[in-house]
């Protein structure tokens, strides 16, 4: 091989290895998680006609960095709301659903198996009866 062969192959070869870095590169800042302890994300639309702001979402944050509540808003006000609780090992194990006017409407309960993964969810009206329960199966299919 010439020196300038040698060369164009050598530029070809180190384009190529850049070009493979790329999404590796892309899939570990995706990766990255966003530091939720005690933060506050605030969703906002923006009407197309007046310009105005119009609060959407607002999600809220422990300082452990569990979600704690989130709130669903409409132009006139609360839509929904939503209050997590966990166990010791950082599990959810109870979501409350709120109406638009704040008033419990519904209960949902989290079982989990000896994975740490969901096993069963029950979900209860305002005044504790069983309205649904789901059960999660978890199927590894094996490459055969």
């Amino acid at each position: 091989m010439n020196p300038t062969t040698k060369l164009t192959f050598l530029l070809v070869f180190c384009t190529l290895l850049m070009f493979a870095a790329l999404p590796a590169g892309a899939q570990e800042a995706a990766q990255q998680k966003i530091d939720k302890r005690n933060l506050v994300i605030k969703e906002w639309n923006t009407d197309i006609r007046s310009g105005a702001k119009v609060l959407d979402h607002v999600t809220t944050y422990s300082p452990d960095g569990k979600k704690l509540e989130e709130i669903e808003y409409s132009a006139t006000g609360q839509k929904w709301r939503k209050r997590f609780s966990y166990n010791d090992a950082g599990k959810c194990i109870q979501e409350d659903i709120y109406d638009e006017r704040n008033r419990l409407n519904s209960i949902k309960k989290f079982e989990y198996n000896e994975f740490g993964r969901k096993k069963t969810q029950t979900t209860y009206n305002a005044r504790g009866k069983v309205v649904a329960v789901k059960h999660f199966e978890y199927i590894i299919s094996g490459d055969d």
